[in-house]
């Protein structure tokens, strides 16, 4: 069993649905995965952040168990945890949007496997899922990769997040929830949750790019992931598609080795329109 952690809102369906649909395809195990997505209401601070609908988690529960079972999706709502923990800090108009802070509530939520794997939205699996997870995360808090840019700009070993492999008993120990949460208590900082793990941070791995390639897409590429890019030519300028853009990812980055995920993301897509 595979324990994988996704965050956000009823926006985040085309990512979850292709980042799922590419681990499943690309599994030659076909193991199954327990889906946690944590969700909240925050409409408070904007008319849009409201919950996943259970539609959507059936949906979604209903892709998984077609390549095993076994495999299902839950949703936590965690509203009344993240008022309590990170309500009104410095850091909800953060570069992305409050979600990407409730991973950092991941020691409070009831029913945590002892590892999981964090993935943001915005990322497809182009190799087996298990060249990651078979990683012995045993002696660490986490594991992931650099950050592109990060890496040149900031500090050689600054890592990405999104994608992380969690030891969840070693983060309890050491207390890296907690200590995230209270820097993102504390002061407003450049990339919010990102930041305030690598500040928490005590004892960490550093993988292999492949397992988060930010820029491009070969052969050891394990995961893809489509987060926003700076382009040199004609003239320099930052582009963000995402893996749902199918045109853009066929015209501007020349990739079609995800045409047989797109084939059956967009007849999902229609049947949960359908109904």
């Amino acid at each position: 069993m595979i324990n994988l952690l996704y965050c956000g809102n009823e926006k985040v369906f085309d990512g979850v649905l292709t980042s799922l649909l590419s681990i499943a395809m690309r599994d030659p195990k076909k193991d199954a995965y327990n889906v946690t997505i944590l969700t909240m209401n925050l409409t408070r601070l904007n008319p849009d952040y409201t919950s996943i609908s259970d539609k959507l988690i059936a949906f979604l529960d209903k892709v998984v168990k077609r390549y095993n079972p076994e495999s299902s999706v839950r949703k936590v709502d965690v509203t009344d945890l993240y008022e309590q923990y990170l309500g009104h800090s410095p850091n909800e108009g953060c570069y992305c949007s409050p979600y990407t802070l409730l991973r950092l509530l991941a020691d409070k939520i009831e029913g945590m496997p002892d590892t999981f794997l964090y993935l943001d939205a915005d990322i497809m699996f182009n190799r087996d899922i298990h060249l990651l997870t078979d990683f012995d995360v045993g002696p660490y808090e986490f594991a992931a990769s650099n950050d592109h840019y990060g890496k040149f700009l900031i500090n050689p070993h600054y890592i990405n997040a999104g994608v992380i492999y969690f030891n969840m008993a070693k983060c309890r120990k050491t207390g890296l929830f907690e200590k995230a949460r209270g820097w993102i208590n504390k002061k407003k900082l450049v990339f919010a949750d990102q930041s305030a793990i690598i500040r928490s941070r005590t004892k960490w791995k550093l993988m292999p790019q492949r397992f988060n390639d930010q820029r491009g897409l070969n052969k050891h590429t394990v995961v893809r992931h489509f987060s926003k890019r700076l382009y040199y030519f004609p003239y320099p300028k930052a582009r963000n598609i995402k893996q749902w853009h199918i045109d853009d990812v066929h015209r501007v980055l020349h990739y079609h080795q995800f045409d047989d995920i797109y084939e059956v993301y967009l007849k999902d897509k229609a049947a949960y329109e359908a109904e």
